[in-house]
């Protein structure tokens, strides 16, 4: 082989090692943004409004971070009204255990106490279920994440003992 074409060989396998390279690293660099968009977070929750029309009550759960999962509750009342609260009120919210549902009313597992459907939203306070802000869109309930996590003081269950 003469000296001409070996440096044309040599000259072909460092060119393909650049392009090679730079491939590589365009492929990395655009992997990492794209995980990076499928990370963030949806600044929104969206249910159909048909998962409520028999009137009963449905369970979710969001994960708040700190080993926290935020509870709640969507339903759609006696009245017609979709209706969302947390699945925790501000007196028994440290022992954990929510609602139930029975008929129209859901009922505090704790204490006993039963709250007619048609008041879950309005009322606020004492064992009432905490309410929680949803909006109708089109054939959805959709339910901020920032209002979700405004529920995380009723799951930090490290702070049972605090008042």
């Amino acid at each position: 082989m003469t000296n001409k074409k070996m440096m044309s060989t040599v000259c072909s396998r460092r060119t393909m090692s650049i392009v090679v390279g730079i491939l590589a690293l365009s492929g990395m660099w655009f992997s990492a943004t794209q995980g990076a968009a499928a990370a963030k977070p949806a600044p929104e929750v969206v249910y159909p409004v048909k998962t409520f029309q028999n009137g009963e009550a449905r369970f979710y759960s969001h994960p708040a971070g700190n080993g926290i999962t935020i509870k709640y509750f969507i339903l759609k009342s006696s009245d017609g009204v979709i209706r969302a609260a947390f699945d925790a009120c501000d007196v028994c919210w440290r022992e954990g255990k929510g609602y139930t549902q029975k008929g129209d009313f859901m009922i505090c597992k704790n204490c006993g106490r039963r709250f007619a459907s048609n008041r879950i939203n309005d009322v606020q306070g004492g064992c009432n279920p905490a309410p929680l802000v949803r909006t109708i869109r089109g054939d959805d309930v959709v339910l901020q994440v920032k209002d979700i996590l405004e529920g995380k003081k009723y799951f930090d269950f490290g702070k049972r003992g605090a008042r």
